[in-house]
């Protein structure tokens, strides 16, 4: 970052060391980022969102209010995210029925260059959204989407190429 460069966030969200915020980046209202947590340049956050690093927010990218990102993800280049959206990296094996949630597991996800993921939007763990895809409002990706492409639904399937 230049001397001239500027970021805009709130004092109280500077509590976390391993927040970097790139030049033109803007925070606006409360969030929670825990862990190592960088967001690029020119992005655009709304407020009471929660993210927990390892995370990584490309150029360029708009994340609307109260989105919910674990550790794990990395998002590409000009990416937006809806308000409400999850992008949940952590699950539980499980187990008998003595107690269905057993050890805790985790798998990464990735967002690519220029997808959009409507309202209300949930990934699930170990799953690739493809580089201009499109995941329509309310819909859960529990599998990987391919590049340029409209899914929708529970669970999100193929509605058109784009």
């Amino acid at each position: 970052m230049g001397h001239r460069d500027r970021v805009r966030i709130a004092l109280a969200q500077m509590r976390n060391r391993q927040l970097t915020l790139g030049a033109g980046s803007e925070i606006r209202g409360r969030f929670l980022a825990v862990g190592p947590v960088h967001i690029g340049r020119r992005v655009l956050i709304f407020r009471g969102g929660e993210f927990f690093g390892p995370l990584t927010i490309g150029d360029d990218v708009f994340i609307n209010r109260d989105a919910y990102i674990r550790a794990g993800v990395s998002i590409g280049n000009r990416v937006a995210l809806g308000p409400f959206v999850r992008l949940i990296t952590d699950s539980h094996e499980l187990g008998d029925t003595n107690q269905r949630a057993m050890a805790n597991t985790s798998a990464a996800i990735t967002v690519g260059d220029g997808a959009w993921l409507g309202a209300g939007v949930t990934v699930l763990p170990g799953v690739s959204i493809g580089a201009g895809a499109v995941v329509a409002a309310g819909s859960v990706v529990v599998a990987d989407v391919p590049p340029d492409v409209l899914v929708a639904g529970v669970p999100a399937r193929l509605t058109k190429p784009l």
